[in-house]
């Protein structure tokens, strides 16, 4: 026998609540448990809410909330309502999150209520209530046994104290409802944070027997009645956006006098407006609604709620309509003029971003801006991209202290400086010491508090050989993702933010952008997200900077914003809550291949360790570490991370010149062959030695010779070239151990 059966013989209903689309799908019991017609069916959102009591259904939507955000299950009971508000029964629902969908069953329950039961369940010796009071007199005439004449003052006045507690109770219901839908309406509008929500929240506004199936917000618009959104019902494309303000419809009426108009039946329309009642009548409506939308004192618009069924309009009923109605007046006002920040600030944030239509020539180009969550969203950060007059192409990010109006405003000087020292043809070093003096200048008649400085990447492109020239400004290092994937945070050196020091000097890096490689460049927001440091933020990027698609640049930036970000809270609970601490500003560049035909190269990194600053050995044994990432033995991950620091040390110390790390790992996982070499411009040849046991040196080449499955030393034109290679899990080299692509073989150590 199938679940459904099962449940349906023990009086079990099914249902399924699909909240994005505003639908309820119910089996045969649960449409009788819940007084819906027409058995198994989809129905409206709305419809279901009508059926139960309003206090009930907050408690539900809490429970959901909750059961959608720990992933468990929601449990309720609800009091099933008739249009006349009266209790027909009480349910138990249990309902579970499966994606966008809550499923669960609901059976009917027995509630004791004063020591009487709820109806529609049956007890032997508890009378049911009903709304006479039929059954308590019943109950109450029974109860003393008494039949004679002389008893009947006695029932009367027991029938009488019913009737008045019944409608005593039906006056706290009442109230109860009123009390919990005008929560559960100002909660849901002071979340609302644009036009398009509030008249979603608005509705979506129920109650037992008086539940809106459409409505409209009007607007004045100087000598015009606007339009300006609707909600549950389609606008036919012959009805006007825009009316006459003097025409007689009913929302012009209402702006003009200020004062509500209730028509709870077609002929009322017909006869007050027959101008606009053949417009009208076409949407099957039988009770409309126009209330004054005022805020201080003035009517900024009309709110319209129609019903499919007729609407009595009762005094309780006005005064809930009414109490929403200036609740929605206040919202429309906040969302409008959030609405026109938004735009404003879109607006100037857009105008100070560059068009990258253009692009780099054989090259792909794509970023992000994303601003914080509030005020004006705009903030410090930036990108630009600034053709040279060499030929060259320059890509600037940056991100000046803040994120409000006097950041963008200083963010948009920076932008502009930029521009016109790299326009004069000054090399990248040149035009960030430029850059800071200006800053500096901007800032040193203000108050301290009001000082900013800026963080700053700049680089120039030379599209035919890939070469990057990189200056940085207290920024974020680059990233490149290399041809298979792999992730390298690119060492580079730097000097102070922009105007900290109005003289300072920023060293430049040399890097070479492979064919298919894609180099990353990014603010703090993207990394310092979320209470992450620098290490775990940059395992995180790298994780799915590795995993996505180096073809589709877009859908790549995508990903890495949503890493961060994750989905926006308005419209999702849970784990994943928005987290826009910080501003954002990403820029992805990647290098095509040159022909259809092109191979990408396999992991490739060269690195350069000038005398000047041996701290950078420290990059070179990060960089070593990012290629073997997945390299079988963890043994060997650590000796060719040892021969680096030995070998690069070895350079600085005795000779005096810089030291050039060129490391390539190549062939198919599981068989690969590293290749490191360490070059310089020095004609010294390495010796081996026999150091004593307690000597501090001479033990370099003695490393190699012991870890390295094969090495040797290279003589060049312009110097030598040390290289070792390592096999990984072990594997026999092969015919070839030792050549490399851009290496010739050694004659192997002295």
């Amino acid at each position: 026998m199938r679940t459904e059966n099962v449940l349906a013989a023990v009086g079990y209903g099914l249902w399924q609540w699909d909240e994005p689309t505003g639908t309820v799908t119910v089996d045969g019991p649960a449409a009788r448990l819940l007084g819906l017609p027409g058995g198994a069916a989809t129905h409206r959102t709305a419809a279901v809410r009508g059926c139960l009591h309003p206090a009930d259904y907050v408690s539900l939507a809490g429970a959901i909330l909750l059961a959608t955000a720990e992933g468990t299950v929601a449990e309720a009971t609800l009091r099933v309502v008739g249009a006349d508000g009266a209790v027909l029964r009480t349910v138990h629902v249990r309902m579970r999150p499966q994606g966008d969908l809550l499923s669960g069953t609901l059976h009917e329950v027995r509630e004791e209520v004063r020591g009487e039961e709820v109806p529609g369940g049956s007890s032997d010796g508890a009378a049911a209530t009903s709304s006479d009071g039929a059954a308590t007199r019943d109950a109450a005439a029974s109860s003393d046994g008494a039949s004679s004449d002389g008893a009947a003052p006695n029932q009367d006045a027991a029938a009488q104290d019913t009737d008045q507690d019944t409608a005593q109770d039906s006056a706290q219901d009442w109230r109860r409802s009123r009390e919990a839908i005008l929560l559960e309406v100002g909660r849901a509008l002071a979340e609302a944070v644009s036009t398009a929500e509030v008249l979603r929240v608005a509705g979506n506004l129920s109650m037992p027997g008086f539940s809106p199936d459409g409505m409209a917000v009007f607007s004045a618009d100087g000598d015009r009645l606007s339009l300006i959104g609707h909600h549950g019902q389609e606008f036919p494309s012959s009805f006007p956006t825009e009316l006459p303000n003097d025409i007689r419809y009913p929302a012009g009426l209402v702006i003009r006098t200020g004062e509500a108009v209730y028509l709870s039946n077609a002929r009322s329309y017909q006869e007050r407006f027959p101008e606009v009642w053949p417009m009208v009548k076409v949407f099957g409506h039988r009770s409309w609604a126009f209330l004054p939308l005022t805020v201080a004192g003035a009517t900024i618009g009309a709110w319209m709620s129609a019903f499919r069924e007729p609407a009595r309009f009762t005094p309780e009923e006005r005064s809930v309509l009414t109490a929403v109605a200036r609740m929605l007046a206040m919202a429309l006002s906040r969302a409008t003029q959030h609405d026109s920040e938004r735009a404003l600030s879109d607006g100037l944030q857009q105008s100070m971003l560059p068009d990258l239509e253009s692009g780099v020539q054989g090259m792909s180009l794509a970023a992000r801006y994303v601003p914080t969550g509030g005020g004006l969203q705009v903030g410090g950060d930036w990108y630009d991209v600034i053709g040279l007059p060499s030929g060259r192409t320059a890509i600037v990010i940056g991100d000046v202290q803040g994120h409000d109006v006097r950041a963008a405003g200083v963010m948009g000087q920076l932008r502009i400086a930029l521009r016109a020292y790299a326009a004069e043809g000054h090399g990248p070093g040149a035009v960030l010491s430029r850059t800071s003096r200006f800053l500096a200048g901007l800032t040193e008649d203000v108050e301290p508090a009001d000082a900013r400085f800026a963080t700053c990447l700049y680089l120039e492109i030379d599209p035919a050989t890939g070469t990057l020239d990189v200056v940085r400004a207290g920024h974020p290092e680059p990233a490149i993702r290399l041809g298979d994937g792999t992730t390298i945070v690119r060492s580079t050196e730097g000097g102070l933010p922009l105007g900290v020091e109005p003289n300072c000097d920023y060293p430049t890096t040399r890097l070479i952008l492979e064919p298919g490689e894609v180099l990353l460049l990014c603010t703090d927001g993207l990394i310092e997200t979320g209470g992450h440091d620098l290490e775990t933020s940059w395992r995180r990027i790298r994780d799915v900077f590795e995993a996505g698609p180096a073809g589709d640049l877009e859908s790549l930036a995508d990903a890495l914003v949503w890493a961060v970000h994750g989905p926006a809270s308005h419209h999702t609970t849970g784990p994943l809550t928005d987290r826009r601490e910080d501003d954002i500003a990403l820029v992805l560049l990647r290098r095509d291949p040159t022909g259809p035909t092109c191979a990408i190269p396999g992991r490739r990194t060269v690195l350069t360790v000038p005398q000047s600053d041996p701290a950078r050995i420290r990059g070179a044994r990060e960089d070593t570490r990012a290629l073997l990432h997945d390299w079988a033995s963890d043994d060997q991950i650590e000796s060719a991370v040892l021969l680096v620091s030995e070998m690069l040390t070895n350079v600085l110390v005795h000779t005096d010149e810089d030291a050039i790390l060129l490391a390539h790992v190549t062939g198919p996982p599981g068989a690969r062959r590293l290749h490191i070499e360490v070059a310089d411009r020095s004609d010294d040849m390495p010796h081996r030695r026999s150091p004593g046991e307690l000597a501090s040196s001479g033990r370099g080449l003695v490393l190699v010779e012991e870890l390295a499955h094969v090495w040797g030393v290279d003589p060049r034109g312009d110097g030598k070239a040390i290289w070792f290679e390592l096999y990984e899990a072990g594997a026999a080299p092969g015919p070839d151990a030792g050549a490399d692509p851009d290496v010739a073989p050694g004659p192997g150590p002295d």
